[in-house]
């Protein structure tokens, strides 16, 4: 844990279609029969891991008490569905038109009144003691309305076999200042919340198509919701070209559209403003340094040295300093040696994978 202790072993919406209503007074009946229930929420739009998942979910030493899938609009509707017949009444398969996974991820928090929700996406994985683990925590802490763990990275990436937080690490306690400053960064199929909060802010926001888990985490901390996390790596998240949110352009995009919405619409202290605004820059800034790369590799060597300038004014770096004076002095070669290096380096991605 990271607020209070240290982390265990290491440390109006409702008219809009998927979105939760804002929750007013509740009934109290309902919420004493929702309480210390579980609801598992899948959103699924391509079938190709999902019996993998619901496996990975059946699973679990603390058994949810509800699996929701929501298809949203998926081109394997059959898929899907033959893959939750697979079991029984144990899975609910919900079916919507193609809105994007934050309407995806609203249905399902709306299917049910369970107390916690525990987000996992299709193409993840749950290892065994992940429910225990998380419920656990949150029950043993009742001021804290989210907790998310490490996880294991598996698939076609430079990345695999390392922990998330080893390339996106979570310092220190996770407040609205750390995650403007993406000091912590939440792994959104190691979220176990509840479902009150979430519901509070108006779920997920249907307008954003990358990254709505971040602009979540953001209006949730802002609301009031203490967040925390442990270094325990209990969920297997896996990369593979369906699911790539891509090249490193896609990377700082997400965050970056986040950030620039929260700086727009957020009342934010003057702090927190610096914070965010500095962000913004570094992103920027690395966002230039990728278009110069593409650029490059397409040959478009003007394009590439206005990008790699737009980089540097984000600071020194020799490396950049570097690309711009051979695209002065060799354009072609600078290209030639570009590719050489990033065809390497896709020649040793090979799939690593980890036994639940």
């Amino acid at each position: 844990m990271s607020t209070k202790q240290p982390p265990r072993d290491f440390a109006d919406s409702a008219a809009v279609p998927g979105t939760p209503p804002r929750t007013g007074a509740s009934d109290p009946h309902a919420d004493t029969m929702a309480r210390g229930r579980v609801a598992a929420v899948i959103p699924v739009f391509r079938a190709g891991f999902l019996v993998q998942a619901l496996q990975s979910v059946m699973r679990q030493t603390r058994p949810p008490d509800e699996v929701i899938v929501v298809d949203d609009g998926s081109p394997d509707r059959a898929e899907i569905a033959a893959a939750v017949a697979r079991f029984g009444n144990r899975v609910t398969l919900v079916e919507q038109a193609n809105l994007g996974a934050a309407a995806a991820r609203n249905r399902g928090m709306t299917a049910t009144n369970a107390e916690f929700i525990a987000l996992l996406d299709a193409d993840d994985e749950w290892f065994p003691a992940f429910l225990e683990e998380q419920l656990a925590a949150l029950t043993a802490h009742p001021h804290v309305d989210l907790i998310y763990c490490d996880g294991l990275i598996t698939g076609q990436t430079g990345l695999a076999g390392q922990r998330f937080m080893q390339s996106c690490p979570s310092v220190g306690p996770v407040t609205l200042e750390s995650l403007l400053a993406q000091r912590c960064t939440v792994l959104l199929s190691g979220v176990v919340m509840r479902r009150r909060a979430a519901m509070d802010v108006g779920g997920f926001d249907l307008a954003i198509r990358r990254g709505q888990d971040f602009d979540l985490w953001l209006r949730m901390a802002h609301h009031g919701s203490q967040m925390d996390f442990t270094r325990q790596p209990l969920v297997l998240r896996r990369v593979h070209d369906s699911n790539l949110s891509g090249s490193a352009i896609d990377e700082q995009e997400r965050p970056l559209h986040v950030l620039e919405k929260a700086v727009g619409t957020m009342p934010l202290s003057p702090q927190q403003l610096d914070i965010a605004q500095e962000r913004i820059r570094h992103l920027r800034s690395t966002l230039a340094r990728e278009h110069g790369k593409e650029y490059l590799r397409q040959g478009d060597f003007s394009k590439a040295r206005q990008e790699f300038m737009r980089a540097r004014q984000g600071g020194f770096s020799w490396k950049l300093s570097a690309a711009l004076l051979g695209l002065r002095i060799a354009p072609h070669l600078m290209r030639r040696l570009y590719l050489r290096r990033a065809a390497s380096l896709m020649s040793h991605l090979t799939p690593v994978r980890h036994s639940l």
